[in-house]
């Protein structure tokens, strides 16, 4: 799926990604896939959903999505 961070919380460590479809999906910093423990909102991602606490769909393997690299002319 592919998406955007709508939020994310340093100090907690948890944060919500809307999806392009529109529905939102929270996630914790430890399934940010580049081991990195924290996003900046805005970010363009990719992820999987998984089943998470309380029966609610998480975001899993989240995967920032870099620019495409431009080749000099």
């Amino acid at each position: 799926m592919v998406g955007r961070v709508v939020s994310f919380d340093d100090a907690t460590g948890w944060g919500v990604i809307a999806a392009d479809s529109g529905t939102e999906y929270p996630f914790h910093c430890t399934a940010i896939a580049d081991g990195t423990r924290s996003i900046e909102t805005g970010t363009k991602v990719t992820f999987w959903l998984a089943p998470g606490h309380r029966g609610v769909w998480e975001a899993a393997g989240v995967t920032p999505q870099r620019p495409p690299q431009q080749s000099p002319p």
